[in-house]
């Protein structure tokens, strides 16, 4: 077993791929440094960030996939789940032995890994999309915390970007701990490092905006006032909120009278 080493991002990865092509290796475990524990009998090999390599394999990649299939590429990348850099790696090798299209062919089981996966973060990008709520700090700065289960940030900045275009605004990872931060003309990625009494960010009432907590005391009453409980359908409520988002839902915290 051959182990590569790559830089965490997906460029560095497609350089992983590269590399295991061109150095011509036969088994591989492609994993990123930060998670390699290292082991004394294990063959490494680390792989360089190139800008040539990563895109001679993205361009080949171009020429076999539609452009849905390469996002889902994409996508499953940013699902961080545990050796998904393996099944994306026998999938490209799948994709690129086969003259045929094989991005339907769920009968090889890494096809059907990425189909399945892809569609796993596009829900949650979907979610976060429609879940995240901002609040207002005294410097007129909206913010917003959200723990996502995948590194979606990458796949949500163009739908803020084009909802929120004339405010300033930062949506934070907390479990990922950086963020994105659009200034009203770009969006650039952010570390952003809380105090332990701001609770990772999620409270900063001391700058809000004097206004906020007034607002958003209004939009809780309202949200319980239209939710009437002999209308309640719990088991449809969690399909569309499922309660892991609760915690960052304005609407879902208890109000300032009662719950």
């Amino acid at each position: 077993m051959q182990t590569i080493l790559y830089d965490g991002t997906f460029e560095g990865w497609l350089c992983a791929v590269f590399d295991a092509y061109d150095y011509r290796f036969d088994d591989v475990d492609i994993v990123r440094c930060t998670r390699f524990g290292g082991n004394l009998f294990e063959r490494v090999h680390d792989a360089r960030m190139d800008a040539r390599h990563s895109a001679r394999v993205w361009k080949g990649l171009q020429r076999k996939l539609s452009a849905e299939s390469l996002h889902a590429i994409y996508q499953c990348f940013l699902s961080e789940i545990d050796g998904i850099e393996n099944s994306l790696y026998r999938y490209v090798r799948h994709v690129l032995a086969n003259d045929a299209s094989v991005e339907e062919d769920f009968s090889n089981a890494d096809v059907l890994i990425v189909t399945q996966v892809a569609r796993k973060v596009w829900r949650e990008q979907h979610r976060m999309e429609a879940f995240v709520r901002f609040q207002k700090t005294a410097d007129g700065l909206f913010y917003s915390v959200i723990d996502p289960e995948h590194d979606v940030l990458p796949l949500i900045a163009k739908h803020f970007e084009a909802r929120y275009a004339d405010q300033r605004w930062v949506i934070y990872d907390s479990r990922r701990r950086y963020g994105l931060h659009y200034d009203g003309s770009e969006t650039h990625t952010v570390e952003i490092r809380f105090a332990e009494a701001t609770a990772g960010g999620r409270d900063l009432a001391a700058v809000y905006d004097p206004e906020e907590a007034f607002y958003q005391e209004l939009w809780k009453q309202y949200f319980h006032s239209v939710n009437i409980p002999a209308r309640k359908n719990t088991k449809l409520h969690l399909q569309h909120m499922p309660r892991r988002y609760w915690k960052y839902l304005v609407e879902k915290q208890p109000r300032g009278d009662r719950d």
